[in-house]
This record gives C-alpha cells, sequence and structure tokens, in this order.
C-alpha cells in the first residue's frame, strides 16, 4: 500500500527511534542511506542537543529521516510512592557507587524547545510518543512539510490521532521492546495490550490513515503479514538495535541473543511507565514494586543504568528488547535493510504463487 509517507523511501522498512543513546545519526544515515527510513530519537535530549544531531544526520545523508518526540506528561504520580520505591532502591546505589537522581527533574522533556526547532528548520517526518500533540501543532507541522505520526496502541487511540489531524498512525503491539505509547498510562491495564497482527486488523478497520507497524519485527516476512493486513510500512526497533551502527552498549546488544536471558517483560522498574525489557536481575526485583510515576523513576534510576552499563553489568541495565529478540541479526544496518527487502520479496513472492496477495 502506498502513501505520501512511503514515497520518500524505496523500501517500507522504518528504523524505529530508540531514545537513551541507541538511535545516533549514523544509525539514521546508513538505513536512510540503504533505502529505509532513519530515525532519530530527541527523548532526553535537549532542544539543542537534537539540533545538533540533526546537522550532523544532514551531513551523513541528503535522504529523508524522522525525528521522535516525547510528549509531556501530566502530574500524576504519588510522591509517597516514589519515595518508597527510593528507599528500596538505596542498595543498588550503594551497590554501583552512587547517587539516585532526583526525581523531580522535569516532565515535559523540552517539547515545546523542540517544536520550535523542527518548525525553524523542518525535517521531512516526526513522530510523536506517549500521547498526541495538539491539532495546532499537527497543523503547524503540515505548513512547515513536515510528515506526522503519532503512536497508538488500541483503534481507540488510533481514532483520536485521525481526530488531531496526523497523518498517519504508528501502531505498536504489545510485542514491542521499550516503552508502551499508550495516551494514557492506566496501571490496571498492565500487560493487556493487543498483539501487532489484531491491533493493524482493529486500526484498519477504525481510521482511514495510513498505518506503520511496530512491534516484535525481525524477518521480512513479518514485514509481508503486516503489510497484508493493511500497513503501508513497518518499524523496527530490536533488529536494529544490535547493528553495527547502534549507539546500543555492547552488552546490550550481546544480551539480545545470550541464552541467560530468555524472555522479555512489561515492567516499570526503570522508568515507571511500562516498557518491554530483557528479564535480568534488576527487574525480578525491583518491578513488582515500581510505581506508576513517569519520568519520576525514569529520573530516579538514570544513574544507576549509567553506572550499570559503565561496569558492563547486564543485570542492572535497562536491556529493552522485543519479543523477537533471539532473531537479532548482528550486521550493518545498511546491510540489515537490503537482507530484510530481499526477504521481503520473497515472502511476497511465495504468497502471490499461493494466491495470497491480490
Amino acid at each position: 500500500m502506498s502513501s505520501a509517507l512511503t514515497d520518500l523511501f524505496p523500501h517500507p522498512i522504518v528504523q524505529a527511534p530508540m531514545a537513551g543513546g541507541v538511535s545516533v545519526p549514523q544509525l539514521a544515515a546508513a538505513v536512510s542511506e540503504a533505502g529505509g527510513l532513519g530515525f532519530l530519537a530527541a527523548g532526553y535530549k535537549t532542544a539543542d542537543g537534537m539540533y545538533q544531531e540533526i546537522k550532523q544526520l544532514r551531513g551523513l545523508t541528503g535522504r529523508p529521516f524522522g525525528v521522535n518526540l516525547f510528549m509531556p506528561q501530566p502530574e500524576y504520580a504519588d510522591p509517597a510512592a516514589v519515595e518508597v520505591y527510593a528507599h528500596q532502591l538505596a542498595g543498588e546505589a550503594g551497590w554501583y557507587d552512587t547517587e539516585l537522581g532526583d526525581p523531580d527533574s522535569g516532565r515535559d522533556d523540552g517539547y515545546d524547545a523542540k517544536l520550535a526547532v523542527l518548525l525553524d528548520n523542518p525535517v521531512p517526518v516526526a513522530s510523536f510518543h506517549f500521547g498526541i500533540p495538539s491539532a495546532e501543532t499537527l497543523e503547524s507541522l503540515r505548513r512547515a512539510g513536515i510528515f506526522t505520526l503519532v503512536t497508538a496502541t488500541t483503534p481507540e487511540e488510533a481514532l483520536a490521532v485521525q481526530y488531531a489531524g496526523a497523518d498517519a498512525v504508528i501502531a505498536q503491539g504489545v510485542e514491542a521492546g521499550g516503552h508502551q505509547g499508550t495516551h494514557r498510562d492506566i496501571p490496571e491495564q498492565d500487560g493487556s495490550g493487543l498483539g501487532l497482527l489484531s491491533l493493524v486488523a482493529q486500526i484498519r478497520e477504525t481510521v482511514t490513515l495510513p498505518i506503520v507497524a511496530a512491534g516484535g519485527i525481525m524477518r521480512g516476512s513479518q514485514i509481508a503479514a503486516v503489510l497484508a493486513a493493511g500497513a503501508c510500512a513497518a518499524q523496527l526497533g530490536t533488529a536494529f538495535l544490535a547493528t553495527h551502527e547502534s549507539g546500543a552498549p555492547d552488552v546490550h546488544k550481546q544480551a539480545l541473543t545470550n541464552p541467560l536471558f530468555v524472555r522479555t517483560e512489561l515492567t516499570r522498574a526503570f522508568s515507571g511507565r511500562p516498557a518491554r525489557g530483557l528479564v535480568n536481575r534488576f527487574l525480578r526485583e525491583h518491578g513488582p514494586y515500581a510505581p506508576a510515576a513517569y519520568p519520576e523513576v525514569h529520573h530516579l534510576t538514570a544513574p544507576l543504568r549509567k553506572a550499570a552499563a559503565k561496569a558492563k553489568d547486564a543485570q542492572g541495565m535497562a536491556l529493552w528488547a522485543g519479543q523477537g529478540h533471539r532473531m537479532a541479526r548482528d550486521l550493518p544496518a545498511g546491510q540489515l535493510v537490503e537482507l530484510l527487502a530481499a526477504e521481503l520479496a520473497d515472502a511476497r513472492t511465495a504468497l502471490s504463487a499461493k494466491g495470497g496477495l491480490r
């Protein structure tokens, strides 16, 4: 299915914007140069840091790319619950010889300043996580020539995205690694998300927007499946996390296929919001007690995660990964795009021969 989005790049392959230093300019450039859509992650960066990465990326490729922003979060956390969790993490701070972070370090992620940068220096594509920009913001971005996408995890959220005026919706299945992009954080719904194929089919019947499918996709045959279900492109995160250009620490890349890490789980342990990662010691010990408090818990654990990464201790890191992590391939990003495109072509040929594609 063609759309104004997929007209920007030859292959229906989008590299997910992975915050925390994974989606570096080199990764986005390699993906875009190979015919996919590379993405920068502005989350947890300053507006100037985002701008500098955009400038660097533009120096590496003249092809289209995207930038992802986190939406500001409402204040709903219980300060007492955050304080209790901080006491629980005191032993971790002692173990890693560091201090816990300040949970009140800010909750808007510099959103307004980053929007201003994008409007002054338009990029081809912008996407949004954890909510929906205002209709006025989406219209301003459109006037600036920026194609907009917003993550949705339910058909109802997708309908809200369409009403707001976004150009396309990212359908994020529960299989996806990293943070679930739910518009509201509802603890009683933890783990109740829809699987990707079901979600794409339901969103396809709910909205007329182009759909980018995200969640656990690691092979070209899976891309073919979501395209057949009604998506115009597939977004892959964990698959690109393992590539040579990814900014993820080596210990994180290696953990994806390490037999010590046999499964993933949605957890609030590291950030206070549901996010899928490899089950390690930290997740097991603290996940059951972590409060619904984002970004307070994210700020609280940031020094712990940084210290664990510096010590190359996979048991204390946030090892974000989708359910397909064992299928990760140690390849240059451009080569992975080419391989995925070849697998997609083979899958389409096989389906066509069986009468499965019309």
